[in-house]
């Protein structure tokens, strides 16, 4: 009776075993989807982040403020730049933001040298990162920024534009010193304009 009761016994708690780890494995395996769902959704989201091209807005972008012109640059390729403001900000940067308009009738593609020379930047699809601002006075060139990453803190991954299609632009850059009042922005393939800082 002993051995039996005890074999009885060894089953029972065994079966109790089991079930609380089936239940903890459940719970676990369940929590530990959705947090993989949490991260693919924030990846996902960070990701669309880095292609502002579809919204007009890239990440850490506004739209800009179209009352103002600060330069207008139309290239033989056909794209038009309209630069709208450019503005230091408290931590040290300098934002360039405006809008470019492919201004032909027919579907352009967004030349490649826009996008500069880095491997990493290549990642990111067409974008503004070869973009650079020239500091005359100072001799100093400014590239656009890069992220911890190695993301160029710009419009990226800009798809072919439609006939008359326009889309809103930012880039991102190291702020040149308070004395530094105008700067000449140089876009690959595009004429260089000076703007004056706001």
């Amino acid at each position: 009776m002993t051995i039996r009761h005890g074999a009885m016994t060894r089953r029972a708690v065994t079966a109790v075993l089991a079930a609380a780890a089936l239940s903890l494995s459940t719970a676990c395996g369940g929590g530990g989807d959705s947090g993989s769902d949490d991260k693919k959704s924030s990846s996902s989201a960070s990701t669309e982040s880095d292609k502002p091209e579809e919204s007009g807005a890239g990440e850490g972008n506004t739209v800009p403020d179209k009352s103002k012109t600060l330069a207008t640059i139309n290239g033989s390729n056909g794209f038009e730049f309209t630069i709208h403001s450019a503005v230091r900000d408290g931590g040290g940067f300098l934002t360039i933001s405006g809008a470019v308009k492919n201004t032909t009738g027919k579907r352009q593609i967004p030349p490649i040298q826009w996008n500069g020379e880095e491997t990493q930047v290549k990642r990111t699809g067409r974008s503004f990162a070869g973009v650079t601002l020239v500091d005359k006075v100072g001799k100093k060139r400014y590239y656009v920024l890069r992220d911890t990453d190695g993301f160029p803190l710009t419009t990226t991954g800009l798809s072919a534009f439609e006939g008359g299609q326009s889309v809103d632009f930012f880039a991102q850059f190291p702020a040149p010193p308070n004395e530094t009042t105008t700067l000449d922005l140089q876009i690959p393939l595009m004429p260089t304009a000076t703007i004056e800082i706001s």
